[in-house]
């Protein structure tokens, strides 16, 4: 099929690619523009992994306060960038107050499953081993099913594994690639802390 200029015009402003990316997935996909769109994002997602795994420093960014209507629950997320330029963004700043939003409503104790003490996720481990043991599961398969518990537990109380408040088709950590995509520089949460009236709150530093 013919790529025509059109198609290529109608693919950047549909996506904000350059104009050799988007003949480039065009030409993959037989010229399918939605075929299209998803190639170009899932070119970025790459890009933005290999970003994020660059050690980039992200010395940049927004500390950001999110406050309930009853001003009972209150939340400070830190979150970085690599320069002032995207800092001062409308899509890094959506980003920064999505996650304050996020952290005030689904209340995670920590940014990255790294980040959770190993004490905790050992004397969890054990519960769950015990619960599976006590519900007559072969010992043979008993780890492998606190596996799939424990992936679970980290989904409740780690930021980056949480289903976003907003979209639970993604994760945070997968909304945060996209945004990375977006902006063409690396990003991380670095830290929060959340405060609820009566309660305990939570502090949690270097985020990913």
């Amino acid at each position: 099929m013919e790529i025509t200029a059109k198609m290529v015009k109608d693919l950047r402003e549909a996506t904000g690619a350059g104009p050799l990316d988007c003949k480039k997935a065009l030409e993959t996909t037989g010229g399918d523009v939605q075929k299209a769109i998803e190639f170009l994002r899932e070119k970025g997602l790459a890009r933005a992994a290999k970003k994020l795994s660059a050690g980039r420093a992200m010395n940049e960014g927004l500390i950001v306060t999110y406050s309930h209507h009853n001003k009972r629950l209150g939340v400070m997320v830190e979150v970085n960038c690599e320069t002032d330029f995207v800092a001062k963004t409308e899509r890094f700043q959506q980003f920064a107050h999505d996650i304050a939003l996020h952290i005030a409503n689904l209340a995670p104790e920590y940014v990255r499953r790294e980040d959770v003490p190993e004490a905790v996720v050992q004397a969890e481990r054990e519960i769950q081993r015990r619960r599976v043991l006590d519900e007559g599961k072969p010992e043979a398969v008993a780890d492998k099913i606190v596996d799939g518990r424990m992936n679970k537990f980290f989904e409740e109380i780690v930021l980056m594994e949480q289903t976003f408040i907003k979209d639970d088709a993604k994760t945070i950590s997968q909304l945060l690639a996209e945004v990375v995509a977006e902006v063409g520089e690396s990003i991380q949460v670095r830290r929060f802390a959340r405060f609820a009236l009566g309660e305990g709150g939570s502090d949690q530093e270097d985020g990913a």
